[in-house]
């Protein structure tokens, strides 16, 4: 199963989450996959700390113009929908930053002067934390588009071969395309908000980006529970969104996790209410 880990904004301890989930897995002899898929600004080596074995460029192949066979039709600024390329007079202008990567221009130039070269993005890395298998994409600094890098994390880490490997997707916060690319494909999705009004917010746009957009299974865990108000409660069981887990706001968990602990280690009761909320999304994943 794939269970992406999401949540409509940052902070609301979603890695946290994820790594204890992973953990939890793994000390029950469920040792699963784990891609750190905020490419952004992933974190959750420092609390897993892996051990990288192999690193990879990547990126979108972009068009390069060869000006000594080229005749400036404009076939190429015609077919880009995204306006990557532009012809001015004699000119062929490309922008990196706009292409995504199709190769249009290059298949409908009548006189073959594109080819395509590697416009290097970011970078992918593979380790092992224990028995928990690694992976995390990287965005180079001022790159716009973290999706390429995304799609292609999920690329290398699952292939068909994968097999029924258990796999935790630590997505980006937020409900943008970053997000989106995280959950497609997954078979469920879980949820990991704050019971206040921001949080509230943010999980309804969630929700509709993973249930009614998505058409997958949603559940929730409430983190830094005791705060706030009844508005999370209130709208999960209107919306029938199962609470697995909730996690107290305790100064003990927060100066754990600030020096890297993980909340399995911090209390370890929760091992076993992980794994659980783990059997129950597969569940849910599979109609049982």
């Amino acid at each position: 199963m794939k269970l992406a880990i999401a949540s409509g904004k940052g902070g609301t301890g979603k890695t946290t989450v994820a790594v204890s989930l992973a953990l939890s897995l793994a000390a029950a002899a469920v040792p699963p996959l784990f891609l750190d898929c905020d490419v952004e600004e992933p974190n959750a080596a420092l609390f897993l700390h892996p051990d990288i074995v192999e690193q990879r460029a990547v990126g979108l192949l972009n068009p390069a113009v060869d000006m000594a066979r080229c005749t400036a039709c404009g076939r190429c600024a015609e077919i880009c929908r995204y306006h990557a390329v532009a012809v001015i007079g004699k000119q062929v202008l490309v922008f990196p930053e706009l292409c995504h990567g199709c190769g249009s221009c290059t298949r409908q130039c009548p006189e073959g002067a594109i080819h395509e070269k590697l416009n290097v993005m970011g970078t992918l890395e593979r380790g092992v934390a224990g028995t928990v298998l690694f992976f995390q994409g990287t965005v180079n600094v001022g790159v716009a588009m973290a999706v390429p890098v995304i799609r292609q994390l999920k690329q290398w880490a699952l292939p068909p071969e994968s097999g029924d490997w258990p796999v935790i997707l630590d997505a980006p916060p937020g409900a943008s395309c970053p997000v989106v690319e995280t959950m497609r494909g997954a078979d469920a999705v879980m949820l990991v908000t704050e019971p206040t009004p921001f949080g509230l917010h943010d999980l309804r746009v969630a929700v509709q980006v993973a249930r009614d957009e998505l058409g997958l299974p949603v559940a929730v865990v409430v983190n830094r529970d005791g705060v706030g108000d009844e508005g999370v409660d209130t709208y999960c069981a209107a919306e029938g969104l199962p609470i697995l887990l909730r996690i107290p706001l305790e100064r003990a968990i927060a100066e754990g996790i600030a020096n890297g602990a993980s909340l399995i280690a911090i209390r370890p009761e929760y091992q076993a209410r992980f794994v659980a909320l783990w059997e129950h999304i597969e569940g849910m994943a599979t109609g049982a």
